[in-house]
């Protein structure tokens, strides 16, 4: 009798992510796994997207609880967004996202952005098939955040720190953000934005235009 072999949650979330990750490649779409706090600007980023990105993409939004924000970049002029309710959950996994995909015709995507459950700490931690994790921080937060929570640092990519337009209003050392993050990756893109007046995303949106072509031109 052959001896049935467990393996924990997070291996086989690794296996499911893996298989996203080999859809989403073999389809051309360079995928985004979004993480910042509640309220640090994920959908009003991805929002301004909407009408300043001019490549296809789809968006996957986790919560807790209800569509809302899913809705409000449908409202914004991109109707690919779909939205997965945890029901409690702290974080999106992979399968979750395969699950999502049923619902999600990838062949005319450029590029699939999941925002991931407001939260620094559970949903650095689930690999769901990305080609790219970034940070969101926001003006408001403090600037103590990457010391507090450093995994998720350690394994983005990329870091935007948004609300810039507030940054003569609240006390906030940029610098020394900036610093923390290179403490933990010295490679790190670091793009300061502001969702409200569109600054510096279109740094950003450069940036996953290089990284889309780099992937698939090897």
């Amino acid at each position: 009798m052959k001896k049935k072999v467990n393996i924990s949650a997070q291996d086989r979330n690794q296996l499911i992510a893996d298989d996203n990750r080999k859809l989403f490649e073999s389809k051309g779409v360079f995928t985004i796994n979004i993480i910042g706090s509640p309220g640090c600007g994920k959908t009003s980023i991805l929002e301004h997207m909407s009408n300043h990105f001019d490549e296809q993409f789809a968006v996957v939004v986790g919560d807790v609880k209800t569509a809302l924000d899913s809705d409000r970049i449908i409202n914004s002029g991109n109707k690919n967004a779909f939205a997965i309710e945890t029901g409690g959950g702290c974080h999106l996994s992979a399968q979750m996202i395969q699950n999502k995909l049923k619902e999600i015709n990838l062949d005319h995507l450029d590029y699939l952005f999941i925002e991931n459950v407001g939260n620094l700490i559970c949903p650095s931690s689930f690999d769901l098939g990305e080609n790219l994790k970034i940070a969101i921080l926001s003006i408001p937060e403090g600037d103590e955040k990457v010391r507090k929570y450093p995994t998720l640092f350690i394994r983005a990519a990329a870091v935007i720190i948004n609300k810039i337009d507030l940054l003569g209003v609240m006390d906030y050392d940029i610098e020394r953000v900036k610093q923390d993050c290179r403490v933990h990756n010295t490679e790190v893109k670091i793009f300061e934005t502001s969702a409200k007046t569109g600054q510096g995303l279109d740094e950003w949106y450069q940036l996953l235009r290089d990284q889309r072509k780099y992937l698939f031109s090897e």
